[in-house]
């Protein structure tokens, strides 16, 4: 039996630790390989305060999840059970997906995948009072927009990200690399925990890998750390970022 060709290129991934699964198979299917520098693990929360918070958050007549792993989190609090009128709100697809799975019907998301497409919701425009469902220091600008509109926000933090060592190996091959890479990149903070501890040749590598960006905000970010050959992915869902990258290495954007 041959042996499997190697990669043609790398998709770097900055999930959480255990969260590469659907970006691994995404590079994949482009020819791909992945990978995984965590800056975090997550931790769901289940104190009493937590639970309080969420059971406040689950009263209000729209709910905003942040991410699957809030969607998961909550589950393990309290179950959830949507209430006559209320209007359970997405970050995305993926998390649309995750609540779906929880058992929640009539799921609205929006199709920009970020705080800006979810503040466009009709629900959030007519409320008076949300329910955020994430972690400590998520969705900052959506809980600071919906504030300054005068809406009460209950915030529930259910999980935290818990900020961690990047793996030695996994710098190791970064530095190694002798292919082309793309950095998917769906979270600042994520980025931003990763070049803080990034040694001189992983550095090295990884800024001079494309970046394929899930939003016009990320895509600047990016810029402003000095990255050049960046692509807009428009969504942080893994087969989106993973197209995106396979595009752009393919046409050496």
């Amino acid at each position: 039996m041959p042996a499997p060709r190697p990669p043609a290129w790398y998709l770097v991934s900055l999930r959480a630790q255990g969260e590469h699964a659907a970006m691994r198979r995404a590079a994949a299917r482009h020819g791909g390989g992945l990978l995984a520098l965590s800056p975090w693990r997550l931790q769901p929360r289940a104190d009493d305060a937590s639970r309080h918070a969420l059971d406040v958050a689950l009263q209000a007549p729209v709910l905003v999840f942040t991410s699957p792993a809030a969607v998961r989190a909550a589950a393990g609090l309290a179950p959830l059970r949507p209430r006559p009128g209320q209007h359970w709100l997405a970050v995305g697809a993926g998390t649309a997906a995750a609540l779906r799975r929880a058992g929640v019907v009539g799921v609205q998301a929006p199709a920009r995948m970020d705080s800006e497409g979810l503040l466009a919701l009709p629900a959030l425009a007519s409320t008076h009072r949300v329910g955020l469902v994430t972690a400590p220091e998520g969705r900052g600008l959506l809980a600071a927009t919906l504030a300054a509109r005068g809406t009460t926000v209950d915030r529930a933090d259910v999980y935290a990200r818990e900020p961690v060592p990047l793996p030695a190996a996994a710098l190791a091959r970064l530095a190694a690399l002798e292919v082309p890479a793309c950095l998917a990149l769906s979270s600042e903070q994520a980025l931003r925990l990763v070049v803080a501890q990034l040694p001189v040749d992983a550095a090295r590598v990884l800024r001079g890998a494309a970046v394929a960006a899930a939003s016009e905000r990320l895509a600047g970010i990016a810029a402003g750390l000095g990255w050049q050959r960046i692509v807009l992915a428009g969504s942080p869902r893994p087969a989106a970022l993973a197209r995106a990258a396979a595009e752009a290495l393919a046409t050496n954007v």
